[in-house]
């Protein structure tokens, strides 16, 4: 069983930055894709970032390009996502998510993390 464990959430104001992070348990974290999905209230959940087992590939929202970095350790079981200019808009809850195989902007990801808020206050 994989456990991911997001944190770095918090209230900010519009322009600022955040990284987040997401930790994974195991051993064989070097072996999946990782993504960062999020939810706003009363919205359904919607893709973020991913990024490649190797971290050679990567793929965004429109939304978030060129805002958002999303990058991992494999030595550190840890992937981030820098967040850069944040708005208003960028609130919700961030999920961290792993799959085995090539990254997915779908919701096809085998593991999912609790969330972690991210609060941007105009």
């Amino acid at each position: 069983q994989v456990q991911l464990v997001e944190s770095g959430g918090g209230l900010v104001q519009a322009g600022d930055s955040l990284r987040l992070s997401c930790t994974t348990s195991g051993r064989t974290f070097s072996s999946y894709a990782m993504a960062w999905f999020r939810q706003a209230p009363g919205k359904e959940r919607e893709f973020v970032a991913t990024i490649s087992w190797s971290g050679g590939t990567t793929y965004y929202a429109d939304s978030v390009k060129g805002r958002f970095t999303i990058s991992r350790d494999n030595a550190k079981n840890t992937v981030y996502l820098q967040m850069n200019s944040l708005k208003p808009e960028d609130t919700a809850v961030y999920y961290c998510a792993a799959r085995v195989g090539r990254t997915r902007t779908t919701h096809d990801y085998d593991y999912w993390g609790q969330g972690t808020q991210v609060t941007v206050s105009s």
